[in-house]
């Protein structure tokens, strides 16, 4: 519990996390307005005026609209996790922290402990913006809210061990990189750019090398946590326990090698 509280302490004299909540309310506006666009074409447009497009199924589209802010959430979620490591090393603090906690895998499990924390803190603050909102859009949609629905709660559910497993794997990821810009440049564009450059690697070669390829997108981490959350999109795709499975494998491997390499490094 110390070692908790000190990285509590620590998180709370970062000048990064109110930074990031001054960042995370206009990012939820945005990601909700577009759940909003979505919800409007899919639940007010007949599906033959649609001429092929679509957001999705019902369920998938309400689902949004109750998670939104989770794509930019994650995102800040996870940079600030990584933060918490390597600011140690940035402001010159990783020798006195490890010499007070000789076991630094304790060290890093306390900072796996803050991250979910903050995660779930996150999870909650959209959650509850959403519960608010989502309805009033709903029902200017002439819609029901749907949250007698199991699927909504499920959704939102998910989306809290989602954003869990994201603090987890960006704690990991702050321990292999222990640059604070070089983790925080390589964790966004990977998290953004990557996502869809993959997505069309795996698009082209579904197309021109062999079609079931294209299920295996859901390896990339961003897609596992859209899987986990709204389910298959595919007719092809895997039920949604992969997308959690594929997710807590990147956050273990990214915590046990980081931790491994951790105990090994020499941080004076």
């Amino acid at each position: 519990m110390n070692l908790i509280r000190a990285e509590l302490l620590k998180l709370r004299t970062t000048a990064m996390w109110w930074i990031f909540a001054i960042v995370l309310l206009p990012l939820w506006g945005l990601a909700l307005a577009y759940n909003w666009l979505s919800a409007n074409v899919t639940l007010t447009t007949d599906a033959s005026d649609l001429g092929g497009a679509s957001f999705g199924s019902v369920e998938q589209v309400v689902a949004g609209l109750y998670t939104s802010g989770q794509f930019s959430g994650v995102l800040l979620v996870v940079l600030l996790s990584a933060i918490l490591v390597t600011s140690e090393f940035f402001h010159l603090t990783a020798t006195s922290t490890f010499l007070a906690t000789p076991r630094r895998e304790l060290v890093i499990g306390a900072k796996m402990v803050v991250a979910a924390l903050v995660a779930v803190a996150v999870w909650l603050f959209t959650t509850l913006l959403n519960l608010a909102i989502a309805p009033l859009v709903l029902s200017g949609l002439d819609q029901p809210s749907y949250l007698e629905e199991s699927f909504a709660w499920q959704a939102i559910g998910l989306s809290g061990l989602a954003f869990v497993l994201w603090s987890l794997l960006g704690v990991g990821a702050g321990v292999l990189i222990r640059s604070q810009i070089g983790a925080v440049i390589t964790l966004s564009v990977v998290y953004v750019l990557g996502t869809q450059v993959v997505n069309v690697i795996f698009f082209l070669l579904s197309e021109y090398v062999w079609e079931p390829l294209l299920t295996l997108r859901i390896l990339i981490p961003t897609l596992a946590s859209d899987l986990l959350i709204t389910g298959p999109q595919m007719p092809d795709d895997p039920p949604r326990w992969v997308g959690g499975l594929i997710l807590v494998a990147y956050a273990a491997i990214t915590a046990v090698v980081g931790t491994l390499i951790t105990k090994q490094r020499d941080v004076s």
